[in-house]
């Protein structure tokens, strides 16, 4: 009876440690700075340019932010930009043409349903929708650089429809002056 005793309680404790390691990741917490590629990313270049770093291009990214804003969102898996996103970029372009030194990474993003390949290639559909609305406004195509982040980067780590809609988005990060 003992030995039973004893091989239940080993077996409680393997079944207790097995379980425990079967336990869920936590959900992502939302970025609160503007993102950057995962270096596992399909076709990321480390030699693309990273985020600001000067205080003059941060001040940038806060001038284009409050003078167009700096992101414009997604229905579900669509890359078209709506009315709304196109007024945005309308004025970003008019700003970015109004400061002909500025270069911008557009950054394609998803919401965390789908697989990941399926949204890093939904992101670059949306950043270069963008880019491309960008450019027709006049915007110089070598100021402008995509990148896609799929669904690595949610600015928002909810999961309900409101959380996803947010992390439908192109955003327009200032990366730095460009030589005039």
């Amino acid at each position: 009876m003992l030995k039973t005793h004893h091989l239940s309680a080993a077996a409680a404790i393997t079944l207790a440690l097995a379980l425990s390691a079967c336990a869920s990741k936590p959900k992502p917490q939302p970025v609160a700075t503007a993102p950057q590629a995962p270096a596992e990313a399909p076709g990321w270049d480390d030699s693309r340019p990273t985020l600001p770093q000067s205080a003059e291009a941060l001040s940038l990214q806060q001038q284009l932010a409050a003078a167009a804003g700096d992101r414009v969102f997604f229905a579900l898996d669509s890359h078209t930009l709506s009315d709304d996103a196109r007024a945005v970029l309308a004025a970003q372009a008019q700003w970015l043409i109004r400061n002909p030194g500025v270069r911008v990474m557009v950054a394609g993003n998803c919401d965390e349903r789908g697989t990941r390949e399926y949204n890093f290639a939904l992101g670059a559909r949306r950043a270069s929708s963008a880019r491309d609305f960008l450019v027709a406004q006049g915007v110089a195509a070598a100021r402008l650089q995509t990148v896609s982040y799929g669904k690595e980067r949610p600015i928002d780590a909810g999961a309900s429809e409101d959380a996803w809609s947010r992390n439908r988005n192109a955003g327009s990060v200032v990366i730095d002056l460009a030589p005039l």
